[in-house]
């Protein structure tokens, strides 16, 4: 006999069934989730690793690379060439480190040399000498500072090294040697720099006179870009304002300064012939701000303080080029402004200041040794 109730269906049974079945099911599945993200964690951390290798690889290459380029151009250190955007330029936030940043100007230092070893192989500028007035330097309301400056200079350039003075000698080559102080001015580097030199065939007067005269400027100054004369003080003093040239990252620099030149009387050293000193000092003027545009201002102070030794020829011969030498007392505090850090800024100095005072002293020596002596 047919019996309903044994035929219905169970359910509480199929409900507690189905129940059990979704959560085993929903268990894998769960299971299977976890699974695919341990595998695509290892996968990725594996990719990771490759992309780490791949880069250390193309450091490698490319260290191989600068020390291949290092021995066949005779460079003293393999450095790094950056592409960058503005978040790379100087500035308080620059994404540059001190060694990146340093590279970046050392590279950008030695293309201008390259370009000015061009130039002059091709032409020899030449810049205007400006016709002096009649006034005198002693009339002008800066007169005070220069008197004030030159003689300060003068009285630096004329005290040693040794001693107390905390003078660290950073650089010799013959008979140049260049002695700093570390010093610092809101965080930027103004480190005093003195240097001591000797050269033949050319006299105080020779030296001081291509220092400070316009026309030579161009010639051994590597990073000048542009020079204009603001005002003609007197003949031995000039207002100047200089452009450089923008070295990246670094922001692009000017200067504006007077500059003086005079014999002065040497009461402290009798075998000198003569003493002439050429004296920067930075100062203001109102038609040219400082900081007003793309350019961040320089401040200076610069004494070059030249001596002439004469060796006698024999038999009252007539004194010749290779009868003179010529004693350079260079120094120098210059705070260059803007946010270059500090151990960029000595790295800088120290390799460029000898080279500077070379080629300077090298360009004296070809512009005086076919023309009379000019004591």
């Amino acid at each position: 006999m047919f019996n309903p109730a044994e035929q219905s269906v169970d359910f509480k049974g199929e409900a507690i069934t189905f129940k059990a079945t979704s959560e085993g099911v929903l268990a894998t599945l769960q299971h299977c989730v976890e699974l695919m993200v341990q595998r695509e964690d290892a996968w990725r951390r594996r990719w990771e690793k490759e992309v780490e290798k791949k880069r250390k690889l193309q450091e490698l290459y490319k260290a191989l690379k600068d020390q291949v380029a290092m021995h066949h151009n005779g460079s003293p250190r393999p450095r790094v060439v950056i592409h960058g955007g503005p978040d790379y330029e100087e500035g308080p936030h620059s994404a540059l480190c001190d060694e990146e940043f340093y590279d970046a100007v050392e590279t950008g230092l030695d293309k201008i040399e390259e370009e000015n070893q061009l130039r002059d192989r091709l032409k020899q500028k030449s810049v205007s000498i400006v016709t002096s007035p009649a006034t005198k330097a002693s009339t002008h309301r800066l007169w005070p500072e220069i008197e004030k400056i030159t003689m300060e200079q003068l009285h630096y350039a004329r005290l040693g090294v040794g001693g107390a003075g905390g003078w660290q000698l950073f650089a010799e080559d013959g008979d140049m040697r260049m002695y700093r102080r570390e010093e610092e001015a809101d965080g930027l580097v103004v480190d005093p720099l003195k240097a001591c030199h000797v050269v033949k065939g050319v006299t105080g007067h020779e030296v001081c006179e291509i220092f400070f005269s316009p026309e030579y400027r161009s010639g051994w100054e590597a990073t000048l870009e542009d020079m204009s004369i603001v005002e003609t003080i007197s003949k031995d003093t000039l207002l100047f304002l200089q452009t450089h040239k923008r070295i990246w990252p670094a922001s692009q620099r000017d200067a504006l300064f007077w500059s003086h030149i005079r014999r002065v009387s040497d009461d402290q050293d009798r075998d000198a012939h003569d003493l002439w000193i050429v004296c920067n000092h930075s100062t203001e003027h109102p038609d040219h701000p400082p900081n007003a545009g793309k350019c961040v201002r320089v401040y200076l102070t610069v004494g070059l303080v030249c001596q002439t030794f004469i060796d006698p020829p024999k038999d009252e011969e007539e004194i010749k080029r290779e009868n003179i030498t010529c004693k350079i007392t260079y120094c120098s505090v210059v705070n260059p402004g803007g946010w270059a850090p500090a151990s960029v800024l000595r790295a800088v100095y120290k390799r460029e200041y000898p080279k500077f005072l070379k080629r300077f002293t090298n360009f004296c020596i070809d512009q005086c040794k076919n023309k009379p002596i000019t004591f």
